[in-house]
């Protein structure tokens, strides 16, 4: 089975950010959706990255010792990793977008 990149798995995690939380489309000003959406953003990026750990965690547990069973819970593990560090710098780059939009 062929695993999805990672502009893939973005933009599939922006549009549902989108459909899923219409309401911060709502507000008034370009400041409050960009906060909005900040919120949203980190709170399904780190929502998906427990989901990776949890996936990974169980495969590594029922490896049962074989290399290409342990080697699948490893990248997903570390793929929770990657999903934790983009939740955490999320923020950071909202904020920078919002010094360069005004």
């Amino acid at each position: 089975m062929r695993r999805p990149s990672f502009a893939s798995v973005f933009a599939y995690t922006v549009l549902s950010v989108l459909v899923v939380c219409p309401a911060a489309l709502a507000a008034t000003d370009l400041n409050t959706v960009i906060g909005n959406l900040e919120l949203w953003l980190t709170g399904l990026l780190a929502s998906l990255a427990t989901v990776f750990l949890i996936v990974g965690a169980a495969r590594y547990v029922m490896a049962n010792g074989d290399p290409m069973r342990l080697e699948k819970a490893k990248s997903a593990i570390s793929s929770a990793v990657i999903g934790y560090a983009f939740a955490l710098f999320a923020p950071v780059l909202i904020t920078i977008i919002q010094q360069v939009v005004g």
